[in-house]
C-alpha cells in the first residue's frame, strides 16, 4: 500500500555532491558550476600533452571536476591525477585527486567507493597540512554518512568540517558545510538548528553574489517553513530557488525542489497542480538518470494518483518505484564500509603521536649537529676571511633570486595583491564598485586547432596573446587570465583612475586592429582569426584562489554580462554594454543595436563602437 502521508523529501544527494565538489577551478567558468564546454576545451589542451608537473595536476583536476556528461570520464581523470601526484610525493593534489574521485563515485550511486576516496583524501589532505582541504574532506564523509541516515557519524563530521572551514579563509567552502549541516539537521527534526545553520551559510553565499550557494540556502528555508506548515514562506522561497536555478541550468537540485513543491500543494489539496509538479520532478530525474530521484517522483506520483482513485497509474508508478530504488546501490553494504572506518580518528591521533616522537628526534639531531658545527667553526677560523667571503657571494645570490622570485610574483599576480601575499601569507579578497572587464574569442578557432600538431597550437595562440598583453600593459590594465582561445581582463582594480572604461575601448580597438592587420599580413595567412570582443562595467569581488600556482581572478554579475556581451558580438567587433556605453559615450562614436536577448539575462541594450570622435586626440 502506497503512504499518502505528505512527506518534504530533504535535500541530499545531489546538491551536497555539486557543493564539495573542487572549489579552486569555479574561477575560471563564468558560472559558478560545472562546465561541459570548459572540459571540451581542455580536453583538447590534454590530448595534446604538453603539460607537465604541477601544470598537468592542476588539469586534470579542472577535466574531472567539469565533465559532467561522461561520468566514467570524470572517474578516469581523477584516478590519473591521484597515480600522479603519488608520483611526484605531491599530498595536497593527492587529496584533492581523491576528492574528485569521490565526488564523481557518490553521483554515479557508487557510495562505497565514494566513501574510501573521501577517507583517502582527508588523510592526504592533514599530511600537506592543508586545513580547507582537511574540511572539504571531513564534510564529504558526513554527507556519505547522512545519506546512509547515520546521523551520529554525519554530526560529529560536519562539526569537525565546520570547525576546520573557520580557521580558513575559506568563506565559501564554510558556507557549504553549514548548508549541508543543516540538511542534516533537517533530516532529523531539529529544525530550529536547520534554520540556524542555512541563515548563517545565506549570509556568506550572499555577501560574496554566489548564485547557486544562494538558491540552495533559499530552497532549504522553503522546506523547513514547508515541514513546520508555514507554506505561503516554504512556497515563495522554493519559488525564488527554482527561478535562480533554471537561469543557471542547475537543473539536479530542481528535481528535488519539485518534490517538495508537490508536498506543499498536496498539503493545500490542489490535487492537480501537486501532480503536475511532480511530474516536471520525473521528467528532469529521467533526463539527467537521477536514479535516487526517479524513485522518489515515481513514489510521490504513484501516492498522488491513488489519492485522486487513479489506481491503475498509481500501480505504474509505483512499479517504476521500486525498480528504481532497487537499483541505487546497497546501503547495507556502505554501512560495512563505515563499521570499517571507525578507527580513523585513532589512526589520526596516532599520526600525531608519530609527527611529536618525529619532532623531539628532529631536535636532538638539531642540538648535536649544532655541537659539531661549532666545533668545526673553532677549528676553521683560520679560514674566517676566506668564509666571509663566501658568505658574501652566498647573500648576493639570494639577493638575486630574490629578485627574480619578485618578478615573478609580479607576473602572476597584480603588483598590490602580490606584496599582501608575501606580507601577511594570504590575500583577502575584495570588492569593487566599477570595474571594466573585456572578453575576447576567436571565430572558428575549434574547428582549426583540430587540424594543428600541439607545438603549431601553442605557437599560434601566443603569437596572438602576447600582442594583447603589451597593449594591456600599455594602458595600464589587468589580464585576468585565458581559456583555451578566450582572452580576458579588466581595468580599475589596482588603480584610482577614473577613466578605466574608456582605455578599455582603446586598447580594445587596437587589438581588433592587430588581428586585422595579421589577416592582411600574407606572411601570417595561416595564423588569421575573426576576433570577437565584448565589453562591460560593473561591480566584481576579486582575490587569490589555490594554495599552489596561485590564481588571481574576479567574479560577480559584471563579468557574467562581459561574457554576453562578447558571445552576442559580431566578428571583428566591440560589443559593449550600456553601463559602459554611458561612461565613453563623450569619446567614441558608438552605433545602438537595440535591445538583445541574452541567455538568462532577458534583453539587454548593447553597442558597436565604430571608433573614437573627432574632437578627442588618439
Amino acid at each position: 500500500m502506497v503512504n499518502l502521508v505528505p512527506k518534504i523529501k530533504s535535500f541530499n544527494k545531489f546538491i551536497k555532491a555539486y557543493l564539495t565538489v573542487g572549489f579552486i577551478f569555479l574561477s575560471i567558468a563564468v558560472s559558478y558550476a560545472q562546465d561541459q564546454g570548459i572540459a571540451n576545451s581542455l580536453a583538447i589542451i590534454y590530448k595534446a600533452d604538453t603539460l607537465q608537473g604541477i601544470s598537468k595536476l592542476k588539469l586534470l583536476e579542472d577535466l574531472s571536476f567539469n565533465e559532467c556528461k561522461d561520468l566514467s570520464l570524470s572517474v578516469k581523470y581523477a584516478k590519473e591525477l591521484v597515480n600522479l601526484a603519488k608520483r611526484g610525493e605531491n599530498e595536497l593534489y593527492i587529496s584533492k585527486g581523491y576528492n574528485q574521485l569521490g565526488n564523481s563515485n557518490r553521483i554515479l550511486g557508487n557510495l562505497e567507493t565514494a566513501l574510501d576516496a573521501f577517507f583517502k583524501s582527508a588523510e592526504a589532505a592533514i599530511k600537506a597540512k592543508s586545513i580547507e582541504d582537511q574540511g572539504l574532506a571531513n564534510m564529504s564523509i558526513a554527507d556519505i554518512y547522512s545519506e546512509m541516515d547515520n546521523s551520529n557519524n554525519a554530526e560529529i563530521y560536519y562539526k569537525k568540517a565546520i570547525a576546520l572551514l573557520r580557521k580558513s579563509d575559506a568563506k565559501i567552502s564554510l558556507a557549504h558545510a553549514l548548508l549541508n549541516a543543516g540538511d542534516e539537521a533537517f533530516n532529523t527534526g531539529k529544525f530550529d538548528l536547520a534554520l540556524t545553520y542555512f541563515e548563517e551559510s545565506g549570509i556568506l553565499y550572499q555577501e560574496a553574489n554566489y548564485l547557486i550557494g544562494t538558491a540552495y540556502y533559499k530552497g532549504n528555508v522553503g522546506m523547513v517553513y514547508a515541514e513546520q506548515g508555514r507554506n505561503k514562506q516554504a512556497e515563495a522561497n522554493i519559488d525564488e530557488a527554482i527561478t535562480i536555478l533554471e537561469e543557471l541550468e542547475d537543473y539536479y537540485p530542481i528535481s528535488v525542489y519539485l518534490i517538495s513543491m508537490s508536498d506543499i500543494y498536496l498539503g493545500k489539496e490542489e490535487h492537480p497542480t501537486a501532480i503536475d509538479y511532480a511530474k516536471r520532478s520525473l521528467t528532469l530525474a529521467e533526463q539527467y538518470r537521477l536514479k535516487e530521484q526517479i524513485a522518489d517522483a515515481n513514489k510521490k506520483l504513484a501516492e498522488l494518483y491513488e489519492l485522486i482513485g487513479d489506481l491503475v497509474t498509481s500501480y505504474a508508478h509505483y512499479k517504476a518505484h521500486i525498480i528504481y530504488r532497487d537499483s541505487v546501490k546497497n546501503i547495507e553494504t556502505v554501512q560495512q564500509m563505515a563499521d570499517q572506518r571507525t578507527n580513523f580518528e585513532v589512526s589520526q591521533k596516532q599520526t600525531e603521536v608519530d609527527l611529536a616522537e618525529q619532532r623531539e628526534k628532529n631536535q636532538r639531531n638539531m642540538t648535536i649537529g649544532t655541537a659539531i658545527a661549532l666545533l668545526l667553526i673553532g677549528i676553521m677560523a683560520i679560514g674566517l676571511y676566506r668564509r666571509n667571503n663566501f658568505i658574501r657571494k652566498t647573500k648576493q645570490i639570494i639577493e638575486e633570486e630574490k629578485e627574480r622570485s619578485d618578478k615573478l610574483l609580479l607576473n602572476i599576480l597584480p603588483e598590490e595583491t602580490a606584496l599582501e601575499l608575501k606580507e601577511k601569507g594570504k590575500v583577502k579578497a575584495k570588492k569593487y564598485d566599477a570595474v571594466t572587464v573585456l572578453f575576447s574569442d576567436f571565430k572558428g578557432f575549434t574547428t582549426y586547432s583540430e587540424k594543428l600538431s600541439p607545438e603549431a597550437l601553442v605557437e599560434t595562440v601566443d603569437f596572438y596573446f602576447s600582442k594583447f598583453d603589451a597593449i594591456i600593459e600599455k594602458h595600464g590594465l589587468e589580464k585576468i587570465k585565458t581559456i583555451g582561445d578566450a582572452y580576458m581582463c579588466a581595468g580599475g582594480l589596482h588603480d584610482n583612475e577614473k577613466d578605466h572604461a574608456n582605455r578599455m575601448v582603446l586598447a580594445a580597438m587596437e587589438i581588433a586592429a592587430f588581428v586585422e592587420e595579421t589577416k592582411n599580413d600574407m606572411a601570417a595567412s595561416e595564423l588569421t582569426f575573426d576576433i570577437r570582443i565584448g565589453i562591460n562595467t560593473g561591480p566584481v569581488v576579486a582575490g587569490v584562489v589555490g594554495t599552489n600556482k596561485f590564481a588571481y581572478d574576479i567574479w560577480g554579475d559584471a563579468v557574467n554580462v562581459a561574457s554576453r556581451m562578447e558571445s552576442n558580438s559580431e566578428a571583428g567587433k566591440i560589443n559593449i554594454s550600456e553601463n559602459t556605453y554611458e561612461l565613453i559615450k563623450d569619446n567614441y562614436d558608438c552605433a545602438f543595436r537595440g535591445e538583445i536577448k541574452v541567455k538568462n539575462r532577458g534583453s539587454l541594450k548593447m553597442y558597436f563602437v565604430e571608433g573614437q570622435k573627432s574632437s578627442v586626440p588618439a
